[in-house]
């Protein structure tokens, strides 16, 4: 029987991306340590963007886990719904980023120039969100199949793609707000 292929070429692309992620962040730790400075400056994060968006993408993430859920019982106007309220957390999420953060910290000379800090940071959190785009591409592309009850299995690879955004957040978000805060 074994692994149906589009859950096992999921699985592929994530270790992919965590070999991607994980060596990012692993840089941005080593280097931090040596950078007691990056302290200092992390202190200019917006922690309450940071805190809702987290928020949005567990929130997102349950949608997610619920649209799976239904299209399992077939429940295709369900599944549908919960796709687009994980789509919905997509776009609030890159609202929030945009508008909250990107925006005022450049406006303040926090770019990606100013120091190695920023430069993890933008560079982070902007593969973050293609990623968060991706995810929101890939269930608007699912979505006319599952409404027709057409691949529904197709949600659980996205729902898995999903998890691994929210994922890589929950790193994220340790790594640049609340280590701001305990400096």
């Amino acid at each position: 029987m074994g692994l149906p292929a589009g859950r096992l070429a999921m699985w592929w692309l994530l270790a992919s991306e965590i070999v991607i992620f994980g060596g990012l962040l692993g840089s941005y730790l080593l280097l931090r340590l040596v950078n007691p400075s990056w302290g200092i400056e992390a202190q200019h994060m917006s922690q309450l963007a940071g805190t809702i968006n987290t928020l949005v993408l567990l929130t997102s993430s349950l949608s997610a886990v619920m649209a799976h859920a239904a299209a399992e019982r077939k429940d295709t106007k369900k599944a549908v719904m919960y796709l687009l309220l994980t789509v919905l957390g997509a776009v609030l999420f890159l609202v929030i980023k945009l508008s909250m953060e990107y925006i005022p910290e450049l406006s303040k000379g926090y770019t990606p120039m100013k120091s190695g800090y920023w430069a993890f940071y933008y560079l982070s959190t902007s593969l973050h969100g293609l990623h968060v785009i991706a995810g929101a591409i890939s269930m608007l592309v699912i979505l006319p199949d599952v409404a027709k009850g057409k691949n529904l299995q197709r949600v659980e690879y996205v729902g898995i793609y999903w998890h691994f955004v929210d994922a890589v957040w929950i790193f994220l978000f340790p790594l640049f707000y609340i280590a701001s805060a305990a400096h």
